[in-house]
């Protein structure tokens, strides 16, 4: 899952971009960018639809006809475009990218997807391809936006696409094309994918432990069943639209700002921040509308107040078994993303009528508990990636990387909590420390859904779909391109040189989406379940005032009491 809508306002600079940009060829065209230096190397089911050599300088994608990526990345360096068509079944085909550029450091890239939608990712590989990688992404075997998936309606073959066909097949044969192209082996295979993307990555580091070197996932949707039957469920708390228990989105600010309020100082530091959202249990009393002098514009009646606490309750069966976990406190500002104004989220609603069901009559009315159940059983797609043994992973020297943003609103952080631990338990015998040597955690507080904050908190640390929020020709963190704020690179040290990441630096700028601005905040994050804990004496917003370390005794007892003292108020 993705929430794209940002894009909506760069829809002025389409305009400006054809709709495919090829560069003008030149006499130094690399003699292996042609048809003929692929063939020997592609399976039968393959064909190869295009080659272009890309100029530096210039643009390349398919625009407005890419329909979840219609933006293209510019200022490319000097590179080889290839697009290969996949015939993944007889009702059934996918297609997928490649970047190859002239510069290559012996590495190779692939990058996840969002949402249900479908389209090569070319302005992500466009950020890879700028630090020397061979870069690859699939179209996942269809082409709409993130929240469609009428295409998947009695399309078993399509929906296996998309659920893990086409990127293990995008890999495969990406790889034999980077080799075949350069000459050479590649030395190191790196994965890179946020939200479906993480769903994406975790699943190929479980069917095939021997794709990638190394793999980072961020706010991993990897558990389908349970996660878009939640999506459903969630929803369903804020409806109808005409009911006492509807909270409209225009109050989901002011509680966001009520949340900090009284969470913010659970962490020790009065920053604006929650970073102790565990900790933090949101009293609404406080904006009750009987309350003397509380904004009647944005106030909870008792009803409303209920359907906060079903949101930030975890989904349970009649016997109590978890389905799913809640929301975390300090994500209210993302709320509308599940919990719609006049229906539940599409990525909920339409999971259950196109995929799950096969039914585009299926109303949200219509969900029942059975549901997650359901899915789990017959795993259309076989998308779920809930495979905990990353055995065969770690022992052919894999390693890992996860992290999710605490102020998610739209795949909840518990649920990479829920996987972490599952994975100590299946892949460690309990013990977290051994599988920290090859897997690490990481929570970003302040950090939305992949990318962005809305409280100022320091949030672009190289990860997927970061650079290109703050630009099309972006890559990397601006101004910090090295293994300490860049946890791609920290990730290559730790596959290539067994420097273990015991921390990335996180950054933001006074414009969070504009690196042109001066830097506000930077600050480490930790391995779970350490935090980042702050000197007391230092600058606050300098990363050199904070350390990771465990949460001690003390502390714990002092944020019970001061959440005890901030409910009585």
């Amino acid at each position: 899952m993705a929430n794209f809508a940002w894009r909506a306002r760069l829809l002025a600079w389409f305009a400006l971009v054809p709709i495919l940009v090829t560069a003008s060829r030149r006499r130094d065209v690399p003699a292996a960018c042609n048809d003929h230096s692929f063939m020997d190397v592609l399976p039968p089911n393959t064909s190869i639809e295009k080659v272009d050599f890309v100029e530096s300088g210039n643009t390349y994608g398919e625009g407005l006809r890419d329909l979840n990526y219609p933006i293209q990345p510019t200022n490319l360096p000097d590179l080889c475009a290839v697009t290969i068509f996949v015939k993944s079944s007889p009702s059934s085909a996918y297609r997928f990218g490649l970047f190859l550029p002239v510069d290559w450091n012996s590495r190779s890239l692939v990058y996840g997807n969002g949402g249900f939608g479908g389209g090569i990712n070319w302005l992500e590989m466009g950020a890879g391809v700028r630090y020397g990688f061979a870069t690859i992404s699939t179209d996942t075997g269809h082409n709409s936006t993130t929240g469609d998936v009428s295409w998947a309606l009695n399309n078993p073959e399509t929906k296996m696409d998309w659920g893990w066909r086409s990127i293990h097949g995008s890999v495969e044969i990406g790889k034999k094309v980077v080799e075949a192209y350069y000459k050479k082996k590649i030395n190191y295979s790196y994965y890179s994918g946020c939200s479906t993307g993480g769903r994406q990555g975790l699943k190929e580091a479980q069917i095939s432990p021997d794709s990638f070197d190394g793999v980072l996932v961020g706010s991993a949707a990897w558990y389908t069943s349970h996660l878009n039957t939640w999506v459903s469920k969630v929803g369903t708390y804020n409806l109808p639209l005409d009911g006492p228990n509807h909270i409209n989105a225009s109050v989901f600010p002011a509680m966001a700002k009520e949340v900090v309020r009284q969470c913010d100082r659970l962490d020790g530091v009065e920053d604006g921040i929650i970073s102790a959202p565990d900790a933090c249990k949101p009293d609404y009393t406080v904006m009750a509308c009987n309350r003397p002098g509380v904004n009647q514009s944005a106030c909870l009646t008792a009803a409303q107040i209920e359907t906060t606490k079903k949101a930030y309750g975890d989904y349970r069966a009649a016997d109590g078994t978890l389905l799913y976990p809640g929301l975390t406190p300090g994500c209210e500002n993302q709320w509308s993303l599940v919990l719609s104004q006049n229906m539940t989220s599409l990525y909920g609603l339409n999971y259950a009528r196109y995929f799950l069901y096969d039914d585009p009559q299926w109303r949200w009315q219509d969900y029942n508990d059975s549901a997650p159940e359901y899915a789990a059983r017959t795993d259309p797609g076989n998308a779920t990636a809930d495979d905990y043994d990353l055995k065969p992973f770690r022992d052919r020297g894999g390693k890992m990387i996860m992290y999710h943003g605490l102020a998610d609103g739209l795949v909840p952080v518990k649920g990479s909590d829920l996987y972490w631990d599952r994975v100590v338990t299946e892949t460690g015998g309990g013990d977290a420390a051994a599988v920290q040597k090859f897997f690490r955690y990481f929570t970003v507080p302040g950090m939305g859904h992949c990318w962005g904050t809305s409280v100022d908190a320091p949030w672009n640390f190289g990860a997927p779909f970061q650079a290109s929020y703050l630009g099309y020709d972006t890559w990397s963190v601006p101004g910090y391109r090295d293994a300490r704020h860049d946890v791609l690179l920290a990730l290559m040290g730790w596959v290539e040189n067994s420097t273990a990441v015991d921390s990335v630096v996180a950054t933001t700028w006074d414009n969070s989406s504009n690196a042109s601005t001066p830097v506000r905040r930077q600050r480490p994050l930790c391995p779970y379940p350490a935090r980042a804990k702050w000197d007391g004496k230092g600058e606050v917003n300098a990363s050199g005032s904070w350390s990771c370390g465990q949460v001690l005794f003390f502390l714990f007892v002092f944020i019970l009491l001061l959440h005890d003292g901030v409910k009585s108020t």
